[in-house]
């Protein structure tokens, strides 16, 4: 049954092997703002730039992936919840508004974020990453 309904759902290719399923950029942007990383690793450029405004740049896809496991270890022990969560599409751009707050045994912050992820031919070769932590009474 799962070969067939591989090829019915056009996962297999001549080959007869599985192919990877291609995510919209929105989904890749979003996987890669809601800190489900893995989904977006197989759609960054090799050469991917990564700035952190105000802080730091990483360049390549290599550092990307170190930081972002970097994440999520530290987050590890942390409930996250997004209170916000706005894409904006363009053709080869998607930019992500989001509040999350962070809690853990540690206490809670709430951040604000804003990312634009460039596209070229279905890969982030581009994320300008614009974080605050803000008081909890902010709108």
């Amino acid at each position: 049954v799962w070969p067939r309904l591989a090829r019915c759902l056009g996962l297999v290719g001549l080959s007869g092997i599985v192919a990877p399923m291609t995510l919209s950029p929105e989904a890749v942007a979003t996987a890669f703002q809601r800190h489900r990383f893995a989904e977006a690793y197989p759609h960054l450029h090799e050469d991917l730039r990564w700035t952190l405004v105000g802080d730091t740049v990483l360049a390549g896809k290599s550092a990307a992936v170190e930081a972002c496991e970097s994440t999520l270890a530290g987050l590890a022990e942390t409930t996250t919840r997004f209170t916000r969560f706005k894409t904006i599409v363009c053709a080869d751009a998607v930019v992500v508004d989001s509040v999350a707050e962070y809690e853990s045994a540690d206490g809670s912050i709430i951040v604000a974020s804003c990312d634009l992820y460039d596209f070229k031919d279905g890969q982030v070769v581009a994320i300008r990453s614009y974080t605050v932590e803000v008081p909890a009474e902010s709108p």
